[in-house]
């Protein structure tokens, strides 16, 4: 199981400001408070953090309403804790796999804070509020066969068209006999169906369901759960939203300038922001509406901060004044949230945690590894469109003895040609230009009938092509990551339930790149 390492530069989708906070910190450092790469910064963001004790105690009280008998509350409780935070919206069955590398993530650095004399305790903030339920009303795992199976539940018809917070929305009938069927043929399939049946009883709301399956999953490896949906939660943080909505001016036009500054600097802003933009939602009648008005009038909303739900630039300032956060870990789309919410950080917190790129995997089994081996290809090789994948694997296809023949031939071609054209340069120009264009055709020729035999070979190798779709399948199905389009839950089917504490044995939170992981 030793992983191999893949530069995110080598990854199809990687932003630039993703790549150069990975990579080239001193490029964006103006984005962002610490240096993710200096073990110093988690010392130098805890000095900044100040959190007075009545703000501890309320939420050490909310916390344990939450996480009933956790052990962590009591370290939490304790004066100078501080915390490593991260989050996900609340996807059917725990959402795409990345999910859960996030938690291991957090509870690694929690970990690794505590070893080096920094009280610290992982949580994990359930972003029940976001009213986008069709991104999470979903789930893609993998059966035996490694087919792609989508799982998805449907919103009460009493319930659709409301922008009611993802997180209330219950979830009627789980598709559990589905996940069921998906999973039969794997080893662990029942176990793991029956620990989400357990999680997903029928009428459980998205965000308990969630919470549920995540606890469980997580097992031994220890993590506190917070959903911020909770009353005595907002009541904590009302003060600071009062705020917000004062200072609604200054923050727009901060994000407008920010996010001027960072397109100037060749990056781009993950959250569009306007004159007409607004950084507040109201959470009124079981619904989250959008508070549109001109920025000088929320003022006038203060007296009802606590039922003001923050937009996503606004809400990790949110969390991290209700929370004594050292640390976010998110994917590049949050930490790329955290360069244009810096001016607000710096507006209404003081301080800003150091920005961490989650750990990022891409599973093997046993066969994919042997696959890769087999037609000399790389990770990176497979991270194309199934067509291309296929021509990759043709390639592979023909003999040696062939391919060196074609080689010679394109070599031979070229060499007696160039001679040509040299004789041809001293009698007349324009015969060696026309020889020129004719040796293009020549070798287009030899490489097309290279393709054509890669082709024919793949066609009577019925084996390769399924060995393709199997690999395209498990490594970038529908064109993307792995980690961010299946579920983890096909993976613990197949490699039993302790793989989660493998993968978190496997954590490096000091390492940047992409982990390959043969199980």
């Amino acid at each position: 199981m030793d992983p191999a390492c893949l530069r995110h530069t080598e990854i199809p989708g990687t932003s630039k400001l993703f790549a150069d906070l990975s990579y080239h910190f001193d490029r964006v450092s103006r984005f962002y408070r610490h240096n993710p790469h200096q073990r110093t910064s988690y010392a130098a963001a805890a000095r900044e953090v100040q959190y007075p004790d009545h703000r501890r105690a309320a939420m050490a009280r909310v916390l344990e309403a939450q996480n009933p008998g956790n052990p962590l509350i009591a370290r939490f409780a304790q004066p100078g804790t501080v915390a490593v935070l991260t989050g996900q919206q609340v996807g059917l069955f725990s959402g795409p796999a990345y999910t859960i590398y996030k938690a291991l993530t957090a509870a690694r650095l929690a970990e690794d804070l505590n070893a080096s004399g920094i009280p610290a305790v992982p949580i994990f903030w359930l972003a029940t509020e976001d009213h986008d339920f069709h991104e999470v009303d979903h789930v893609w795992i993998f059966d035996a066969a490694h087919r792609p199976v989508a799982l998805r539940t449907e919103a009460p018809s009493s319930w659709q068209g409301l922008q009611r917070p993802a997180g209330s929305f219950p979830v009627e009938h789980p598709p559990i006999a589905e996940l069921r069927s998906a999973l039969a043929g794997f080893e662990h399939g029942e176990e793991i169906a029956a620990a989400v049946a357990e999680s997903y009883p029928p009428g459980i709301t998205m965000g308990a369901g969630f919470r549920a399956l995540l606890v469980k999953l997580l097992g031994r490896i220890g993590m506190l759960v917070l959903d911020p949906l909770d009353p005595k939660m907002r009541a904590v943080g009302a003060p600071f939203m009062a705020e917000a909505l004062e200072a609604a001016p200054d923050l727009k036009s901060a994000l407008l300038a920010r996010n001027a500054e960072l397109a100037a600097a060749g990056y781009h802003a993950q959250v569009n922001i306007e004159e007409n933009s607004s950084l507040f939602f109201l959470l009124e009648n079981g619904e989250r509406v959008t508070l549109r008005r001109k920025d000088v009038e929320f003022a006038a909303l203060q007296d009802r901060a606590a039922d003001i739900s923050p937009n996503a630039l606004l809400r990790p300032v949110w969390q991290d004044y209700l929370l004594p956060t050292v640390a976010y870990v998110g994917g590049p789309a949050e930490l790329a949230y955290l360069a244009q919410a810096q001016v607000i950080y710096d507006r209404l917190l003081g301080r800003m945690p150091v920005a961490v790129s989650r750990t990022s995997f891409t599973l093997l089994d046993a066969r994919a590894a042997k696959l890769l081996d087999r037609y000399r290809l790389t990770l990176a090789d497979t991270l194309a469109p199934e067509e291309s994948l296929k021509e990759r694997i043709a390639h592979a296809l023909i003999p040696q003895s062939v391919a060196s023949l074609f080689d010679e031939s394109s070599a031979e071609v070229t060499r007696r040609l160039d001679r040509l054209r040299d004789g041809l340069e001293s009698l007349d120009p324009t015969l060696a230009a026309s020889l020129a264009k004719s040796r293009a055709k020549i070798l287009y020729q030899i490489e097309k009938t290279r393709k054509k035999t890669e082709r024919e070979l793949l066609r009577r190798d019925a084996r390769a092509s399924e060995e393709s779709r199997y690999l395209s399948a498990l490594l970038y199905p529908h064109r993307h990551l792995q980690e961010r389009f299946y579920s983890i839950l096909p993976f613990l089917a197949q490699h039993g339930p302790e793989l989660i504490d493998r993968l978190y044995e496997m954590v490096q939170v000091d390492c940047p790149d992409h982990r390959v992981i043969t199980l």
